[in-house]
């Protein structure tokens, strides 16, 4: 059986449907899966285990340019791509009109059929055409969280249950921990970036937090996706390094797939609800995600069963570092034996 997923972007969402590639090997172990993702996001599901075939595409960028000799030329290669195979089923999981559209000009095998969302979720985005492209339009629950919303789909649409506990399926490669002389603990990483503003930490909040992981022996990881974030970044080492040198450290732009390995040799991640946080989710590790909305519900990491080893904090206008600082020591302590 040869399945297509849809689902482009963003890179939250794109991380809160990762586990549905392992429901369906764990279902249809024969079954070939392959992916239509936005070109930015590919590295990351490079690292999902079992997927046969990433598709990348650039409709974000084409849309700017849709005029352009390029943007047309770059359109048919991509159709050209996506034809190459025949699917016994195409499932867009994200249901907006652009989805809709990649799924329609897909390819079906004999018998195939096109799966979609027929409604709206709460907080999600949704966009008719996903269902009037789709042979089957299928109704979920509305109050349903991101991860459960996309494997649902799939396991009806496909005929199978899955397991309640979600596997993500990133591979990354064995490796220690990375440790410094003076911070024995290892390395936690800032998740402070966010396509959000109103989604941000103060940056006051991340310094007195930093400090309180470096005395407890923590080094801090840094990373950023652009001027702004790198900014921002700088800016907190400079604060942070100035009571001791190497206390944070701020790598260079890393490509999803690196940054995913240098999460995971991390002994825990701190961020605002962004993709990159998500990522930290994926990979099981201690982790803490800062909501200034009451939204954690849907795509927080608190319902997805990691034992307490990961938790959100909320408040409004911001949760305080007190609120946050509890929360890590109990996500990076949860499961030790006292």
């Amino acid at each position: 059986m040869k399945i297509l997923l849809v689902k482009l972007s963003s890179l939250g969402d794109v991380v809160h449907t990762l586990p549905v590639v392992q429901d369906i090997r764990a279902a249809l172990p024969q079954a070939q899966i392959d992916w239509v993702v936005e070109k930015s996001f590919a590295p990351l599901l490079a690292r999902s285990e079992g997927l046969h075939r990433i598709i990348p595409c650039e409709i974000r960028r084409w849309r700017k340019s849709f005029w352009t000799a390029a943007t047309r030329q770059a359109w048919r290669a991509f159709k050209h791509d996506l034809q190459q195979e025949a699917y016994d089923a195409v499932i867009d999981l994200q249901g907006l009109t652009k989805s809709a559209l990649v799924a329609r000009l897909a390819r079906l095998a004999a018998g195939g059929k096109r799966y979609a969302l027929a409604n709206q979720t709460d907080g999600s985005g949704y966009e008719a055409p996903t269902r009037w492209v789709a042979d089957v339009a299928i109704a979920v629950e509305p109050h349903i969280h991101a991860v459960w919303r996309s494997r649902e789909l799939a396991a009806r649409a496909l005929g199978y249950r899955f397991a309640a506990a979600a596997d993500f399926g990133l591979k990354v490669a064995a490796a220690p921990a990375k440790t410094h002389e003076h911070f024995p603990k290892g390395r936690v990483a800032f998740i402070h970036g966010t396509s959000r503003a109103d989604k941000e930490w103060p940056l006051s909040h991340w310094v007195a937090l930093g400090q309180r992981l470096n005395t407890a022996g923590y080094q801090l990881l840094l990373p950023h996706g652009n001027a702004a974030e790198l900014a921002t970044s700088e800016a907190m080492a400079t604060a942070l390094n100035g009571a001791a040198a190497g206390s944070a450290l701020v790598p260079p732009v890393l490509a999803l797939d690196a940054l995913a390995e240098e999460l995971a040799q991390c002994a825990g991640v701190i961020g605002v609800d962004s993709g990159v946080s998500h990522i930290a989710v994926a990979l099981d590790l201690p982790h803490v995600q800062i909501y200034n909305f009451d939204t954690a519900w849907r795509t927080g990491p608190d319902a997805l069963g990691h034992g307490g080893r990961q938790l959100s904090v909320f408040a409004q206008p911001a949760p305080g570092v007190d609120a946050v600082w509890q929360a890590w020591l109990a996500c990076s302590t949860a499961g030790v034996a006292a």
